[in-house]
């Protein structure tokens, strides 16, 4: 019967299409209108952030990387500059899903949330750095919430910074900075180095978001 000829037809085309690597069901792996992967990225954790965000383990090969670099600036405020590798900066508006190599910043100073950056740059206000010895630390995060890590830590860097008497303003006079390597490890090195000797010149204020609890 034609119905029956046309089925047959059906399936010869379905198998010649497999024969070519191309099925004819449906894969989980999709792409946005970016052209990127929307399968699922990494693993997801047991093991959380002090927030209580869980990480989000992907290879260390080709994963994101951040630097920082803090410099005093006028006003006992502080430059913070931030280099980033594999990573990309996603928009206010992202959907809340993890997507390879994109999501946002969340700046700390001595493991306390100070807010959530989408660019490379931000002016520390001097409230935050009192006088003494303070460690601010940039960590990854995909735009899900889940903390990018690798070996289980977190993708993260942490300068040293100290902040000596108040000045006759009453604001603490920046007096020192120490650079982090990038790298997915809590490392902090003291040597008053850059981070990981990558070029940090871009400049600009950014486009801070306010940081909330943990969701």
């Amino acid at each position: 019967m034609s119905w029956t000829r046309g089925f047959l037809a059906a399936l010869a085309v379905c198998v010649l299409l497999s024969a070519g690597s191309v099925g004819c069901g449906t894969s989980d792996a999709h792409e946005d209108r970016n052209g990127e992967s929307t399968s699922p990225v990494g693993k997801v954790l047991d093991d959380t952030d002090q927030e209580g965000r869980h990480l989000r383990e992907v290879e260390k090969k080709g994963a994101p990387e951040v630097g920082i670099e803090v410099q005093p600036d006028s006003g006992g405020t502080w430059d913070v500059r931030l280099s980033v590798h594999h990573f990309r900066f996603s928009a206010t508006d992202a959907e809340r899903r993890a997507v390879a190599g994109r999501g946002y910043v969340r700046l700390y100073v001595d493991d306390r949330p100070v807010t959530r950056l989408r660019s490379t740059a931000y002016r520390l206000p001097a409230r935050l750095v009192p006088r003494g010895t303070h460690h601010v630390t940039a960590r990854l995060y995909a735009d899900d919430g889940t903390a990018w890590a690798v070996k289980g830590r977190p993708v993260q860097s942490t300068a040293d910074i100290t902040a000596s008497q108040p000045s006759p303003s009453g604001t603490a006079r920046p007096s020192a900075m120490s650079g982090a390597s990038t790298g997915a490890t809590d490392t902090t090195d003291t040597t008053g180095m850059s981070a990981s000797g990558i070029d940090l010149g871009t400049r600009g204020r950014g486009s801070p978001d306010r940081v909330g609890k943990a969701s």
